[in-house]
C-alpha cells in the first residue's frame, strides 16, 4: 500500500458539491491499495498513519502523533498512486487492486485507526471527489509498504 500523507490545518472531499467528509487539523492522506497488498500491509499503513510523529512538541521538533491527540485523519481512497508512467505518457494503473478487494483493505485501514481513537473522516470509494486542504508546514511524507518488509 502506498499513502501520501499531509499535515494539515484543515482538509475537506466533496462528491457531487456535497461534503462528505472534513476535519479541522490533523493529517490528509491518499491511499493506493496495490495488486499483492495484504493485511499485513494495512495494518503497517494504519500503524504509521496514526504513530507518525510529524506535529510539532512545545520545543517546535515533530515529536507528536495523532495518537497524542493533534488531530483528526481525513482518508481519501487514489488508486492513481500505483499508475506508471515509465511507457508513454498515459499512466497505467496495471499494478492498482482492483476496487472490490481495494475498498476491503482501505476500509481496514480506517477500522484500525478508529479502534486507537483516532478520528477519521474519509471520501467515497471509487467515486470522482473534489478534495480541497490547507497544508500545514508544508509537511508532505510518502509511505509504501513494500518498503518496509
Amino acid at each position: 500500500m502506498r499513502a501520501v500523507l499531509t499535515r494539515v490545518r484543515w482538509a475537506r472531499v466533496s462528491v457531487a458539491g456535497e461534503v462528505v467528509g472534513a476535519i479541522e487539523g490533523g493529517i490528509c492522506a491518499l491511499i493506493g491499495v496495490g495488486q499483492g497488498d495484504t493485511e499485513q500491509d494495512a495494518l503497517w499503513l494504519a500503524d504509521k498513519l496514526c504513530s507518525c510523529r510529524c506535529f510539532k512538541d512545545e520545543a517546535g521538533k515533530m515529536n507528536r502523533s495523532l495518537l497524542d491527540g493533534q488531530g483528526a485523519a481525513l482518508l481519501i481512497s487514489q488508486f492513481t498512486l500505483f499508475g506508471d508512467l515509465r511507457r508513454g505518457n498515459r499512466p497505467s494503473f496495471s499494478e492498482a487492486m482492483a476496487p472490490v478487494q481495494a475498498e476491503s483493505l482501505f476500509e481496514r485501514v480506517c477500522a484500525q485507526l478508529r479502534s486507537r481513537a483516532v478520528e477519521v473522516q474519509t471520501g467515497r470509494f471509487g467515486a470522482d471527489m473534489a478534495v480541497e486542504s490547507l497544508n500545514d508546514g508544508p509537511v508532505t511524507l510518502l509511505l509504501d509498504s513494500r518498503k518496509a518488509f
